[in-house]
């Protein structure tokens, strides 16, 4: 059906273009000779640079499309003239002229079958002379004959020209290497013609899903066609870029700051050479050590040019001279350093269950904070005290074990005897534990179902969930057993009759021990779902409208039938999922939710007003004048029988009159605990004893809450007190209604006013190539710093980038915003510096050679060629994406905030639930299910430490310790106070290392590592929260319907707003302040 070779390879594109049109119409039958020399398909032109496969693949398409042997229909030969082509045929003639430009090779598998990416294709359309340029797809027809898109010339250095081919023995990462059954052939260019001319990123599709997936080749992870407005985009990034421009100049190192930190890091490592020196020299009698070896070198941010200002500086402490090694479990070096920078007169702390040890180091400590150290460093040489190790028994410490999370399935035996750790306490008997099973009055369903939990894992028991390994025949009775017991253990007694009288339940009650199908969780559900469909038969009021009223008669009609099922065994994990699904819904009915309105432990009452306020405004509608009279008094009824504080509840009850509006009585609320806050202020010692007088006459003022609705003016006295208060420090900071900070330490270091700060790492030799991968991938753009810094800005502000409280590392951050320039941003906006240019120049040694190939076991070759980057990103030439950053901005909030297409590219956005990003990766993503990351597991090691130092076994006397902090100062040595020499002692210490992958994000090359293993699931759910919340204010920059606040609104350290509600309260309250 195409023109031979020898006829279309001389021809222009024009000839070529008639060629094809008239093969595709109907046209009378050759003669003989033609028929039999077009009884073979013919490659067209641009099939002759495909691969074998590839074009044994399209042969074969083509002979399905179009059998050679079909007799033509009756009449077709008297039809002589052309046939139009449809539009079918036109999408193919389309896709088989066009060039198809594929900037991010496409991987035909991942994970341990196929061992990470291929190049293949690459390599491939190198050696056959394809002039596709792995560049610019927004402008194909414009740009293709550019020359910037000519292969003539030397190749750049980001083209993969070196790479080996596919199995080959001399293939610098086999490991990485992809076996053929794995390997994929691309479609026909029929396949899928609707997709065939639009340009896009390739998102390698994850295991196990059930989405649509054409093929491993063009249209995985797109979208529907782009559907924004220009307008609105184009209004979003600006602000954005405006928004950009005014906070990176704050928010960027300077060069003053830059020198300080140098001189202090400089400063540390003197002090590091002359204590490890001392050691090795004076301790291990090694009189050739070198202090020099020694070196102190600075990564992290500071080196890879993401620093901002006041950042805490890393630092990787080098010796490698030393024996053992300053990262070896068995080292006293870190515990040598933090007594010596101690003695110098700095704040230090040694954290060992950490990742990997480090020392928290900071230049001016306050008074009490190196007091603290001091005492626990004392603390921790006392724990190893001679006499008291000696009154302890030596044990066998059990090997390393793991124990699996609800999702993982590494219990290998139920672990039922508990009872040797406490032999004096009586313990009950498996039944009386079950027995004892019971909720109490006011506990929640979600506490009680923990409850539960606990004592199924203290019976040696385990919940069953999706991936996780089948019941042995001990936990199948155990979990049965609990089940029983917490469905039996329920206060509420109709709520307990009816779960008792489901299908779905009664197999709990059956003796036959198979019958069990139930999973824990699903009961939970069903609890919970139950009593919200028992609340729609009492419910006070109805739905806004008809309507919505029969809408959700059908959700509660659907749950009570999905209860009155019979389980089978497999079908649990499916039926767990339609319960929760169906209880979902029931929490969205407006009238249920007001039969259960209460205000949330820690809930500040301007949140439960809003959630208040939010209620009657869905059940009002959007027809108030017809809604019931009687609305918004019964949810002011509502409303006050849901406060929490007693006394509050009690005064609110006893001021509402019959006219009260949820308005006012929310007023009164937030008045009423504004009195707490002064009062529990006052106990803190907040005030001075001058201002206490004024505090004691306003909480009285507080308490009058009639006081705040005549609209009466206030007299002289009061005007003049509120002015006293207003200048008074705000008391909510230290709210007793805020929740407890259980990450706070007397240790912790403050922010700010205590000079530089620092972590000496003691195993950071992976560290320095990715600070320095991560530098190279600054060096290729100026947007990549700028996005950088603005998006740590934003998570610092708005407080989800501490790690020690469950939320994501800075370093997590900028793998993200990385991920999102290199694989979705269209085109590209930085390649894939581990794909391309990886083996390292061989006019180096061998040594040097080895340190750019491999550490620690890890593969660390990438384009590290700061020069050659630097050169073509000036020039213009590594990427050809010109949008402003403001634009990639918003595109970056949007692929992290929402589900489906996308609007700023034809890509998909980000599945937080089964997806792991992953830089290194052709795509960007991987699969949680192929990495194994699907349940949470704790991994106990126990490992030998550092007994104390001979010069510090024993703990310093009072009065010794108060001469050695005598005269202390930051930078002056102290004399040191010589004790006793002891022996070595070996100690062993266990750590709990919890890995989470709810976040997935693989480090660039230690692919076994989480970067995000540090999120819990308050961290998560504060995350993505995070990122609705920016993405919703930029939907709705230059609309009226703004919520939310600014993007850069801060939070404090609670995670709560600090947009001045406590002076917007007093504004409320006795209206604004005197600008006199």
């Amino acid at each position: 059906m195409f023109p031979s070779q020898d006829q279309t390879r001389g021809d222009d594109l024009e000839s070529r273009l008639r060629g094809l049109i008239l093969s595709n119409a109907s046209a009378p039958i050759p003669p003989s000779g033609v028929q039999e020399s077009q009884s073979q398909p013919q490659l067209p032109p641009h099939m002759l640079a495909a691969t074998p496969v590839e074009q044994q693949a399209y042969l074969e398409n083509l002979t399905r499309s179009h059998p050679q042997n079909v007799e033509p229909p009756i009449g077709a030969q008297n039809q002589t003239g052309r046939k139009r082509p449809n539009q079918a045929q036109r999408r193919q003639m389309n896709s088989q002229l066009s060039i198809p430009i594929n900037p991010r090779p496409n991987q035909a598998g991942h994970g341990p079958a196929s061992g990470g990416y291929n190049n293949s294709n690459w390599s491939q359309s190198q050696q056959h002379g394809n002039p596709q340029m792995q560049q610019n797809q927004r402008f194909p027809h414009n740009q293709q004959y550019s020359p910037r898109y000519q292969q003539r010339g030397p190749p750049t250095p980001y083209s993969p020209q070196n790479f080996f081919p596919q199995r080959s023995p001399h293939s610098p990462m086999p490991q990485y290497q992809n076996s053929s059954q794995n390997q994929a052939p691309r479609p026909s260019p029929n396949h899928h013609q609707q997709f065939q001319n639009v340009p896009f990123s390739p998102r390698p599709s994850p295991g196990g899903r059930q989405l649509y997936n054409p093929g491993p080749y063009q249209s995985q992870g797109r979208g529907p066609p782009y559907s924004g407005n220009p307008e609105e985009t184009a209004l979003q990034s600006a602000h954005l870029e405006a928004l950009l421009h005014q906070i990176i100049p704050c928010v960027g190192i300077d060069a003053d700051e830059e020198a300080e930190k140098e001189a202090f890091r400089a400063l540390v490592e003197q002090a590091c050479r002359e204590a490890i020196a001392n050691y090795e020299m004076n301790d291990l009698k090694s009189q050739k050590f070198e202090a020099t070896t020694v070196e102190l070198q600075c990564f992290g941010s500071m080196m890879s040019g993401f620093a901002t200002k006041a950042s805490d500086m890393d630092l990787a402490l080098l010796s490698p001279k030393s024996q053992p090694l300053p990262d070896s479990a068995d080292s006293p070096i870190p515990r040598l350093l933090e007594k010596k920078l101690l003695d110098m007169g700095f704040g230090a702390r040694l954290l060992t269950r950490t990742r990997v040890p480090i020392i928290k180091l900071c230049q001016k400590p306050t008074e009490n904070l190196r007091n603290d150290l001091l005492q626990e460093r004392l603390k921790w040489e006392s724990g190893f005290d001679e006499d008291a190790e000696e009154e302890q028994v030596p044990q066998a410490e059990p090997s390393p074990r793991v124990i699996s999370g609800r999702d993982s399935g590494a219990i290998t035996e139920p672990n039922v005897d508990l009872k040797e750790s406490s032999s004096e306490k009586v313990e009950e008997t498996y039944e009386e534990q079950l027995s004892n099973l019971k909720q109490k009055p006011q506990q929640s369903p979600n506490d009680y179902h923990n409850t539960a939990k606990r004592l199924l894992r203290k019976l040696g028991g385990r919940d069953v969930s999706a991936g996780s390994p089948d019941l042995n025949d001990i936990e199948g009775a155990v979990l049965k057993d609990i089940c029983h017991a917490f469905v039996n253990g329920i206060h509420s007694k109709p709520l307990r009759e009816r779960l008792q009288g489901y299908k779905s339940i009664i197999s709990l009650f059956e003796t036959d021990p198979l019958s069990n199908v139930r999973t824990l969780h699903g009961i939970s559900l069903q609890i919970e779902g139950e009593q919200l469909a028992m609340a729609w038969e009492t419910r006070p009021v109805k739905e806004s409208n008809d309507r919505r009223e029969e809408e959700c008669k059908v959700i509660v009609e659907h749950w009570r039938s999905l209860q009155d099922r019979h389980i089978s065994a497999g079908e649990t994990s499916r039926y767990n999922r339609d319960l929760y699904i169906a209880s979902e819904k029931l929490k969205k009915i407006s009238s249920i939710q007001l039969v259960f309105l209460e205000q949330i432990q820690h809930e500040p009452p301007l949140n439960y007003h809003t959630r208040a306020q939010r209620l009657l405004e869905d059940l009002r509608g959007r027809h108030k004048l017809e809604s019931p009279d009687n609305l918004e008094s019964v949810l002011v009824a509502h409303y006050i029988s849901g406060v929490g504080h007693k006394q509050m509840r009690e005064a609110l009850q006893q001021a509402a009159r019959a006219d009260a509006t949820l308005e006012m009585i929310g007023v009164w609320h937030r008045a009423l605990q504004l009195a707490i806050d002064y009062e529990h202020a006052l106990k803190m010692q907040v005030y001075e004893d001058d201002d206490r007088p004024h505090v004691e006459q306003y909480i009285s003022l507080l308490r009058k809450l009639d006081a705040f609705d005549k609209g009466d003016t206030c007299d002289t006295g009061e005007q003049t007190l509120i002015a006293k208060i207003r200048q008074l420090p705000d008391p909510t900071s230290l709210s007793p209604n805020k929740p407890r900070d259980r990450y706070k330490d007397h240790l912790e270091f403050p922010k700010t006013d205590i000079g530089v700060q620092c972590d000496i790492n003691f195993s950071a030799h992976l560290a320095l190539h990715n600070t320095l991968l991560l530098r190279c991938y600054s060096h290729c753009d100026p947007r990549v710093k700028q996005m950088i810094l603005f998006v740590k800005n934003w998570a610092k502000t708005r407080g989800i980038n501490t790690p020690y409280r469950g939320t994501l590392s800075s370093y997590g951050y900028v793998l993200m915003v990385l991920h999102y320039l290199v694989n979705v941003a269209q085109p590209f906006v930085c390649p894939n510096l581990q794909a391309i240019q990886k083996a390292p120049p061989q006019y180096l040694s061998p040594a040097e050679i080895e340190a750019r190939t491999t550490c620690n076991g890890c593969d660390v070759r990438f384009w590290r060629n700061e020069a050659e980057i630097k050169n073509l990103a000036e020039r213009k030439l590594l990427n050809h994406n010109h949008d402003s950053v403001g634009h990639l901005l918003r595109g970056f909030f949007e692929y992290f905030a929402q589900n489906g297409p996308m609007t700023t590219v034809q890509h998909r956005s980000f599945d937080w639930g089964r997806e792991v990003l992953s830089l290194r990766t052709q795509g960007g993503l991987l699969s949680k299910q192929e990495k194994g990351w699907v349940g949470a597991k704790t991994v106990i090691e126990t490992s030998a430490i550092a007994p104390p130092t001979p010069s510090t076994a024993k703990a310093l006397e009072p009065e010794d310790h108060t001469k050695c902090d005598k005269e202390a100062s930051p930078g002056e040595e102290v004399a040191e106070i010589k004790t006793p020499k002891l022996a070595h002692k070996v100690v062993e210490e266990t750590k709990e290392i919890r890995h989470r992958y709810l976040f997935a994000i693989e480090d660039p090359f230690e692919l076994e590592h989480n970067v995000a293993r540090t999120v819990t699931h308050n961290g998560i759910v504060s995350i993505r929260d995070e990122f609705r919340r920016a993405w919703r204010i930029i939907r709705n920059i230059g609309k009226a319907q703004q919520r939310d606040g600014g993007l850069l609104d801060p939070l404090d350290a609670a995670g709560t707003a600090t947009n001045g509600s406590w002076e917007e309260l007093l504004n409320i309250l006795h209206g604004p302040a005197s600008t006199v």
